[in-house]
């Protein structure tokens, strides 16, 4: 129970639905006394205690599990090095995959529990052969499925998601007014939650020491200098400081951000248009494909609030000898950077996902963007 109104909703209803339930509420940060600003951050302080009115209503035992130690070492930390080594991490994906539905699941399990539940806005359908299926929530504007795209199939069989057939955000504080929540008004949180105060930018630069390196055209050419790497995402026009305007007089984007030469590589929009993506940590949430290596069409989602766009996906070879997920976009998609998550779906299915580990632009380049090459 995180202390939004989602939770509390999905704890109440999975109580009227027979199931013996008990509240817990993760404390995640590592400073105990932060309270939340308006809908910025969240398992704050303030959260811990409008989870546990909700659960004094519902009528059900409440505790607070301290994961703060957990969560520094496998979001936190994992975001400052994805940073620092030129991806874009997404730090709600290694939530879900690493504290709510594997530290949180695997202790739930232990203590006795059959399944952890959430107030996401996704669903749990059960094939012909009683293979449980990840599926999109009933109203797609509000569907969160894309972030639980890591889940396997093993935490899909001890997940449930109560929302996910509910027709709207609207209908559910509905219901929390009419069950008598304080969270039913509640606004949603939103920004990183370790950086309340939105200001990414700021936050890495005391934690990523921040060292002066050149700003590069695509033909290697230095256009200016910036003080630190890190700072810059695939697809940022601004913040630049290039003095020198470009040729054709359109503004430049970040095509590239290589660490270990701290240079920042901008160029035309267009650059941005990727026509292939690739992943070597791949996962399937539920049954994989039974022939992952033969090409198969899907739609595929970059983002958490982006649309779905037609592709076809085939788990191929790599030099070294391992195995990647390569997925071709039927049309090039904007402005992805590796770091990512790629989420596959057949129709309104999930089918699994993959952490970008390289993109290939769309216009002809000399070698196709890595890690450290965007």
């Amino acid at each position: 129970m995180s202390g939004g109104v989602d939770s509390a909703v999905a704890a109440a209803r999975a109580v009227e639905a027979g199931h013996e339930v008990v509240g817990v509420h993760l404390a995640l940060s590592r400073m105990p006394g932060t309270l939340r600003t308006g809908s910025r951050g969240c398992c704050t302080v303030e959260d811990s205690m409008d989870a546990q009115r909700a659960a004094n209503i519902i009528g059900i035992p409440y505790y607070v599990w301290d994961f703060s130690e957990r969560f520094k070492l496998d979001v936190v930390d994992d975001f400052i090095a994805e940073y620092a080594a030129g991806r874009t991490p997404n730090p709600c994906m290694r939530c879900n995959e690493r504290i709510k539905f594997a530290a949180l699941l695997e202790k739930a399990i232990d203590l006795g529990f059959d399944a952890v539940c959430t107030g996401h806005y996704a669903s749990i359908l059960t094939d012909a052969d009683g293979n449980r299926e990840l599926h999109r929530a009933s109203a797609w504007a509000k569907d969160q499925s894309y972030v639980l795209g890591v889940l396997t199939a093993e935490q899909l069989a001890h997940s449930m998601f109560p929302l996910g057939a509910t027709p709207s955000k609207a209908e559910v504080r509905a219901e929390a007014a009419e069950r008598g929540f304080s969270v039913a008004t509640k606004p949603d949180s939103y920004d990183i939650c370790f950086i309340p105060d939105g200001d990414t930018r700021g936050w890495l630069a005391e934690r990523v020491p921040p060292a002066t390196g050149d700003i590069l055209d695509r033909d290697g050419n230095t256009l200016g200098s910036h003080e630190g790497a890190a700072a810059f995402t695939v697809g940022q026009r601004k913040g630049l400081s290039i003095g020198t305007p470009a040729a054709d007089g359109k503004p430049r984007f970040v095509l590239e951000v290589r660490p270990i030469s701290n240079t920042v590589v901008v160029g035309p929009k267009e650059a941005l248009a990727i026509k292939e993506i690739a992943g070597t940590r791949f996962t399937w949430a539920g049954l994989a494909p039974e022939h992952p290596d033969v090409a198969f069409d899907c739609d595929v989602q970059i983002r958490a609030h982006a649309d779905p766009e037609p592709a076809v996906a085939q788990v191929v070879p790599t030099d070294d000898g391992g195995l990647e997920l390569r997925i071709l976009p039927v049309e090039p998609l904007t402005g992805v950077a590796p770091g990512q998550t790629a989420v596959v779906y057949l129709g309104t299915r999930v089918l699994g996902q993959c952490t970008i580990d390289r993109t290939v632009s769309a216009l002809a380049v000399t070698e196709p963007a890595t890690a450290a090459h965007a």
